[in-house]
């Protein structure tokens, strides 16, 4: 990770923790290969997880455009492994779009949602997931639209991954993100986090009184039961793995990809040096 000072998050936000638990992850090496592995983004405070995570693989693209990266990324070289970092406002409001297809196509690529209902870099606007009623800098007199629930949406898309984890169970979301990165095809995690200059009601503490661990017996075979469960609108959040399937991911079910052999490794009918990026560079 870049230092300290580098670290451009307000003090309390749920972004350190997330940033801690990834880069023990990638320190580790189990699961993942730090040379192998590009971390991508769009825009948001999410989006700086590249940046934070040097000097691992990064690209941080435009708002809302981060899964698009990400699926090129992949099909370009499925051997590599792509993990997502995006915001509540560049992944189902701007991205909403390329979430939907991202799921259809199941690229094998891990989706962390960061999910604090505000946009954070902005001063603080109502996300998509921010709930009716909340008030915020932008929205005084209360947010009046219905909040978006990702979860049972992309279970109802055919998602083959679907989880939740928060900020406030550390231990927890270490383990739901490395079954995440483990998982083939497209996984989604929602990350509930604080955001403590733009968002007082949920804070850490609000999280560890509104918020319980799925039952041991939770069958993630039962897509039916992850959707009924993650449409819950009383009682304390689930938190767990709600959904899982064995599935066949986009890039090696595609006739034009050699599950052998990558693109980039075949190459394009052209051969790009140092020179020919130089040039490019002056021009």
């Amino acid at each position: 990770m870049i230092d300290k000072d580098k670290r451009t998050w307000c003090p309390g936000c749920g972004n350190f923790i997330i940033l801690k638990t990834i880069d023990s992850i990638l320190k580790h090496g189990d699961i993942l290969d730090i040379k192998n592995t590009v971390v991508v983004s769009g825009i948001g405070q999410a989006a700086k997880m590249p940046h934070h995570l040097s000097p691992c693989n990064g690209f941080a693209g435009l708002h809302g455009r981060s899964l698009p990266n990400a699926t090129g990324i992949k099909i370009a070289n499925h051997k590599l492994d792509v993990i997502l970092f995006s915001g509540d406002g560049d992944l189902l409001a701007e991205g909403g779009n390329h979430l939907i297809h991202a799921i259809r196509r199941n690229i094998n690529v891990t989706c962390f949602l960061h999910d604090n209902q505000v946009y954070g870099l902005t001063k603080g606007q109502a996300s998509p997931t921010m709930w009716e009623g909340e008030k915020t800098k932008i929205q005084y007199g209360g947010v009046t639209s219905r909040p978006l629930n990702p979860l049972p949406m992309a279970l109802s898309l055919g998602v083959t991954f679907a989880a939740r984890t928060s900020v406030s169970e550390p231990g927890h979301m270490k383990e739901i993100m490395e079954k995440a990165i483990q998982h083939k095809g497209f996984s989604l995690v929602q990350i509930m986090q604080t955001c403590p200059s733009y968002n007082k009601t949920r804070t850490m503490k609000w999280y560890r009184e509104n918020t319980v661990l799925l039952n041991d017996d939770h069958d993630t075979g039962d897509i039916f039961e992850a959707i009924r469960i993650t449409s819950e609108k009383s009682g304390k959040f689930k938190l767990g793995v709600f959904y899982q399937a064995e599935s066949i991911p986009y890039e090696l079910n595609n006739p034009v990809i050699d599950p052998e052999k990558s693109l980039v490794e075949k190459g394009f009918g052209f051969t790009f040096t140092e020179k020919d990026l130089a040039y490019l560079l002056k021009k």
